[in-house]
């Protein structure tokens, strides 16, 4: 899941993913856009409900502008998505930089949180494995 919004650092974030995914020998069933980070529960809701996906990947870039709207919307997205991960019992990363950055923040954090962001979903998947057995 990449957010369209910051376009020049989440692009990147999303090639970044693709290689850590590929080296890691997973398989990426869907790739889907929505216009920004605050946009992308509806999707990952959807997402979570299909039989043949075991967990997504969330990509965006919250830069700080003049008001505090950055937090407004991290705050959202992120407590979205942690009850959606709970609702299904199925991994969702947060690989989603910011509040309170500044673009070339953004920069510096695309190879770290698009891996992390992968590696995150593989970590939590296999410790659900172990304990729910």
């Amino acid at each position: 899941m990449v957010s369209e919004f910051n376009d020049k650092v989440t692009s990147r974030m999303f090639s970044v993913a693709q290689e850590k995914a590929n080296s890691l020998k997973l398989k990426i069933t869907y790739t889907c856009s929505v216009p920004g980070a605050y946009d992308m529960p509806i999707i990952v809701d959807a997402l979570l409900q299909k039989s043949d996906v075991d967990a997504v990947v969330t990509l965006g870039a919250i830069i700080k502008g003049q008001t505090k709207h950055d937090e407004v919307i991290s705050h959202a997205a992120a407590q979205a998505l942690t009850d959606l991960s709970i609702k299904h019992k199925k991994p969702v990363s947060l690989g989603i930089s910011g509040p309170g950055m500044q673009e070339r923040h953004a920069h510096a954090r695309i190879r770290p949180v698009a891996e992390r962001a992968v590696e995150a979903v593989v970590k939590i998947s296999s410790e659900l494995k172990r304990i729910q057995k």
